[in-house]
């Protein structure tokens, strides 16, 4: 299957590592944001053709598909372009920077019957599946879930040091992450939804902290602490305190209250767990695990939470 890749940047790299491991997937054809950084990045994995046109690029022979790595603010207006032109579309959370282009986005999957997955990653995790499994055998029971994410982002910089074209967003894209996995692990997320964000960034002009909770119709409780102001590399942690026992996720290891590692059976790469499902989903003319349609609760459970933010 012929694939177009859109961005050249850590996303981008992340997909194009998963993909060699594919025998069966060829990228043809790259989107660029920046000229030199495309042109080098097409270099260094032989990719024949790349532009800094979009619809150039999704419109070269026998593309089928696309993967979006492309900056958050064009998510929507590139997924929906590439569905219109007959491709299925891989895109990188989130699908949208608010609800309104997050159903546009499932609006154009409908219509166009073409399979439009967003890269919910965590989900494909052997770590959280293991979690998963538990709950749905009814040996975990999820009493209140305590999440951390830090990053350290006071300089418009991607991972590996080079200035971003574009502003990430700590609520629609990072904390989209843990609104997703509370959503997945706990089935519903519509009782109750809060947030609060620290000082606005005085060049960035975004929040570089905030605080968010959200209930469940069962009852259990979701906190979350997201930081771009943290000094220090990148960490995420998941604390999951059940009726039977406390859990431990970080750095891809799960570990009991005790602080023991429980061995996952048959760990995999999610990323390429991932992307296998999308190309299965092609394959097999269904819709992806991760579909856009089925992801949207996710985004309207954002939606409400930067409404609170808002009022306050």
């Amino acid at each position: 299957m012929k694939v177009c890749v859109a961005g050249e940047g850590a996303q981008g790299l992340t997909h194009l590592q998963a993909l060699r491991t594919f025998d069966d997937v060829e990228v043809v054809s790259l989107a660029g944001g920046i000229a030199a950084d495309a042109e080098t990045f097409a270099e260094q994995w032989n990719i024949p053709h790349w532009s800094l046109d979009f619809s150039t690029c999704i419109s070269q022979p026998d593309i089928e598909a696309v993967i979006l790595c492309s900056p958050n603010q064009v998510h929507c207006a590139q997924a929906i372009e590439a569905m219109e032109a007959g491709k299925h579309v891989l895109l990188e959370i989130p699908m949208g920077l608010n609800l309104d282009e997050s159903r546009r986005v499932v609006e154009a999957e409908k219509r166009t019957g073409k399979v439009c997955m967003v890269c919910h990653t965590q989900r494909f995790s052997s770590v959280f599946r293991e979690i998963k499994e538990r709950i749905d055998r009814g040996e975990f029971t999820p009493l209140h879930i305590v999440q951390q994410t830090y990053f350290f982002r006071r300089k418009n910089e991607n991972r590996f040091g080079k200035p971003r074209t574009w502003v990430d967003d700590l609520l629609w894209h990072q904390a989209c992450h843990m609104v997703d996995m509370a959503h997945w692990l706990l089935g519903d997320l519509t009782a109750e939804t809060w947030g609060q964000t620290g000082p606005l960034h005085p060049e960035l002009n975004i929040p570089m902290d905030i605080t968010i909770a959200m209930r469940s119709e069962r009852g259990a409780l979701v906190t979350s602490a997201q930081s771009f102001n943290h000094h220090g590399p990148i960490q995420g942690h998941y604390r999951l305190i059940g009726e039977e026992t406390t859990l431990l996720v970080e750095q891809g290891k799960l570990i009991d209250h005790a602080g023991n590692e429980i061995a996952i059976p048959n760990p995999k790469d999610p990323v390429e767990e991932q992307n296998r499902e999308f190309f299965t989903a092609i394959r097999e003319n269904r819709n992806a695990l991760t579909s856009c349609s089925d992801c949207l609760p996710v985004m309207e459970a954002l939606h409400r939470i930067q409404r609170a933010i808002d009022i306050h």
